[in-house]
């Protein structure tokens, strides 16, 4: 399946800005960043689970938001992508 998670965490503290480093960093474990607050992830059920317990452990629900869009399978005609930072294949082949 693919999902789109999108975070908004308030950072007006120090804590914020805590959460904010661990929610970033807990997303790029399952996917790719494609904007600030944006990432794609190609995961199976079970990851996207396990990823939401991980993220929604995190925040503070009072103060931030979380939102998961799932594209499911076939996914690639429903994103279109114009401007800067060419888009990528997360089913594709990935070099280190």
């Amino acid at each position: 399946m693919f999902v789109l998670v999108a975070y908004d965490v308030n950072t007006e503290s120090d804590a914020g800005k805590k959460r904010l480093r661990k929610v970033a960093k807990t997303c790029q474990n399952y996917g790719q960043r494609v904007q600030n607050s944006l990432f794609e992830c190609s995961i199976d059920y079970g990851s996207f689970l396990k990823l939401k317990r991980e993220l929604e452990m995190i925040i503070d629900k009072n103060k931030d938001s979380l939102r998961y869009y799932n594209l499911g399978k076939n996914w690639d005609s429903k994103v279109e992508h114009i401007g800067a930072k060419p888009g990528y294949n997360p089913e594709g082949v990935i070099i280190i």
